[in-house]
């Protein structure tokens, strides 16, 4: 069979990826030794599915061989019962197998830089991007994603103009950057007094952080700037330089324009904390624009919206009146908004990562 000796080549290349992860020049390459590492883990938890369906297919042709031959009535029957189990249960293994085969996207295991802001609708917009902040947050509790504010500018009612934080975990970006586009909310606003619906929008964006060895920055050229950070905190932040900014002049390959990357962070009291931070972000942001090409040239491919990584798209709509949700890309709708607010957006997640996953098997079959 064809997927058998696809396992096969894997179990090959596992062992192989094995033996060269305990090589001195590779532990010595910290670049290659993360990436090899990588794909041992990758390679291994692929294999635990492949070695669920060898086994299931070994005893299915162990079952048919003893039905086929057996001439005692009782282990006859036995067989047969234990085949049409196996009939029942093979497809849905090989199923598994083949969505495990799929080349995975190198980025979905990284932690991310979300970035939430209003868009039309003045001050109800600014409120809508505070309740979906909030939104994540609550789902970041729920399964263990841990979260850091890296910067933000306050709507005059309420709210976020716009912020910015890193999530941290475990296939963080694999999980949320379907989140990324625009997020549509139709509600009364609380800043509307004739009781009135009305449509406002915030932007959501979910960039993959960048490692350090991803991006050549040359820190020699980067200009730093502190300044006290604002806000609550008592005298220590009034009267310690604590925030950092940088400027730095950067070369888009896709444009070959210099643009100048300006960075602020105030995330910590700690400035060689925020340093760091802010020198994060700057590699996140050019990996980011170096590696557009490589997501239109993917959204140009798929037939589908689910990951294209259009931040302009449309994806979803939050119908209070209605206690709705739909999601546009896979016309997936459910009414428990106020649950979906809390937190609970896991099983739109669940239905896009299905959706997807579909679709690269058509393009693979």
């Amino acid at each position: 069979m064809d997927l058998l000796k696809q396992i096969e080549g894997l179990e090959h290349k596992f062992h192989e990826v094995s033996l060269q992860i305990t090589d001195p020049s590779v532990i010595g390459d910290q670049a290659r030794y993360v990436k090899l590492n990588k794909e041992y883990r990758d390679l291994e938890r692929v294999l635990t599915s492949c070695n669920q369906y060898k086994t299931a297919v070994n005893n299915y042709e162990q079952a048919k061989e003893i039905f086929y031959n057996e001439t005692d009535p009782d282990l006859k029957a036995m067989a047969r019962e234990e085949m049409e189990n196996y009939e029942k249960q093979l497809p849905e293994l090989e199923q598994e197998v083949r969505l495990q085969l799929l080349p995975n996207d190198p980025e979905d295991e990284k932690n991310v830089v979300m970035e939430i802001r209003g868009g039309t609708g003045g001050d109800e917009a600014a409120i809508f991007a505070g309740d979906l902040f909030r939104m994540y947050t609550k789902y970041f509790d729920l399964h263990g994603f841990k979260y850091s504010i890296s910067s933000f500018s306050e709507g005059t009612v309420g709210g976020y103009k716009e912020i910015i934080f890193n999530v941290t975990g475990q296939n963080v970006y694999g999980t949320l950057k379907y989140e990324s586009g625009v997020h549509r909310v139709q509600r009364v606003p609380q800043t509307e007094t004739q009781g009135r619906i009305h449509t406002s929008a915030a932007t959501v964006a979910v960039l993959p952080e960048a490692d350090e060895f991803e991006v050549h920055i040359n820190e020699g050229e980067i200009v730093w700037e502190t300044f006290r950070s604002g806000g609550a905190g008592g005298q220590n932040v009034n009267k310690v330089e604590s925030g950092v900014r940088l400027r730095y002049n950067w070369k888009n390959p896709n444009t070959n324009q210099v643009d100048e990357i300006l960075i602020e962070c105030t995330e910590t009291r700690d400035q060689p904390k925020n340093k760091e931070r802010a020198l994060a972000r700057l590699r996140t942001y050019i990996y980011d624009k170096e590696h557009q090409k490589y997501i239109d040239d993917i959204a140009s491919r798929r037939k589908t919206m689910v990951s294209t990584g259009d931040r302009s798209a449309k994806i979803r709509t939050y119908n209070y009146p209605q206690g709705r949700i739909t999601d546009h890309r896979i016309g997936y709708t459910v009414y428990n908004l106020p649950a979906f607010m809390d937190g609970d957006i896991q099983g739109v997640i669940d239905a896009l990562q299905v959706a997807e996953n579909a679709e690269r098997l058509k393009e693979v079959n």
